[in-house]
């Protein structure tokens, strides 16, 4: 990726046994890839993971919201133990 800044992008994933589409930027994309390798999972999988936490919020988000809000929370977790993403 040469820049950070490019326009979403979208793609569909299943959750819960129906798709769904998702629009995220490039970098979020390569992200959500690698958090869901650290966490031994498919990306379809984490999605819901994330989809199931945020349905619970007192004011849940939109889902790319919800995964944005939630890699950064996972990234910043990552740092903070002096991990690599």
């Amino acid at each position: 990726m040469t820049t950070p800044f490019h326009p979403p992008v979208k793609r569909s994933v299943e959750i819960a046994g129906h798709k769904t589409s998702i629009s995220l930027e490039p970098l979020f994309w390569e992200l959500l890839k690698q958090a869901a390798v650290a966490e031994g999972l498919p990306i379809s999988a984490l999605v819901a993971r994330i989809d199931s936490e945020r349905i619970v919020a007192p004011t849940p988000p939109g889902l790319a919201g919800a995964v944005r809000v939630w890699l950064v929370g996972w990234l910043t977790s990552k740092l903070s133990q002096g991990q690599s993403a």
